[in-house]
């Protein structure tokens, strides 16, 4: 994209005056305009240019801004109607490299929308992010994901979540989802300053990228098992996995002390037991 595309677009929050564009608490909204910011966080999956790129909640359009002028093809998908003339002032600013879709998130097959190989790359609205995130995690993959990163904005608990360790206090279902399948690493931390208005919590950006699957596992065992270790997480496991059929079992086969607490149980060792119980 020529540099002159960039020297015509207004700054953001121009383009929020002129639009009349409110962040929504309903919608869990909450605007970055520092394009410098913007353009790190574009450039974390490394190059797209001329690559697929999906994105949620663009709202007045910074983050799409960043992307576009990383030279990706942009799916954006917006909920709040208010936004999308500012975002087809983009579209008119970038032709032929934006698509925007008028809906929610997550009533939208992103993998029909951008196709397979897409980098998603979103500020996500923080009371839709963690469900959007397992639904690209446990989407059908086989042997890697349709998607080839995730960049994405969290509230820094959540990021924390994402990226625990075993022994750690936010190590749990989790981290264990994200990282079977998945490499996860906080990217870049965000002052809760850099937003309009400003959030009562940091946030972090987490990138992650595709591991192979796992042989034997499906996703539907390491759920259950996970579900029933960390319902009751100061518990033994003899004692919280005792009422999932199999499992006290699967433990001794692999080996995994039964008077472990859940929160020591490595994402391997979990992926190992639910093989087991697959079978």
């Amino acid at each position: 994209m020529p540099p002159e595309a960039r020297v015509k677009l207004p700054p953001l929050r121009d383009v929020i005056a002129t639009h009349g564009l409110q962040a929504s608490k309903a919608l869990g909204q909450n605007f970055l305009l520092d394009e410098q910011l913007l353009d790190r966080i574009a450039a974390i999956p490394g190059a797209i240019d001329g690559q697929p790129a999906f994105e949620v909640g663009p709202g007045p359009g910074g983050l799409t801004r960043a992307i576009l002028r990383a030279g990706a093809r942009l799916v954006a998908v917006e909920r709040d109607r208010r936004c999308l003339p500012a975002l087809a002032e983009l579209d008119a600013a970038f032709p032929g490299q934006l698509r925007i879709l008028s809906g929610d998130a997550m009533e939208i097959d992103a993998r029909a929308e951008a196709g397979d190989g897409a980098h998603i790359i979103a500020n996500l609205p923080y009371n839709v992010g963690t469900a959007l995130l397992i639904g690209w995690l446990s989407a059908d993959w086989s042997p890697l994901p349709w998607w080839s990163t995730l960049t994405l904005m969290f509230q820094m608990e959540v990021a924390e979540r994402i990226v625990a360790q075993p022994g750690t206090d936010h190590y749990g279902r989790l981290a264990i989802l994200s990282q079977w399948r998945s490499d996860a690493r906080i990217a870049m931390k965000v002052h809760r300053s850099a937003f309009t208005p400003p959030p009562k919590v940091m946030s972090a950006v987490v990138h992650l990228t595709p591991k192979a699957a796992p042989d034997g596992v499906q996703l539907k065992h390491l759920e259950r098992l996970t579900a029933a270790a960390f319902g009751q997480r100061r518990k033994m496991l003899r004692q919280s996995l005792k009422g999932l059929p199999g499992a006290l079992d699967a433990l001794a086969e692999v080996g995994v002390d039964p008077q472990r607490r859940a929160e020591t149980v490595s994402v391997d060792e979990f992926v190992a037991v639910a093989r087991v119980l697959g079978r």
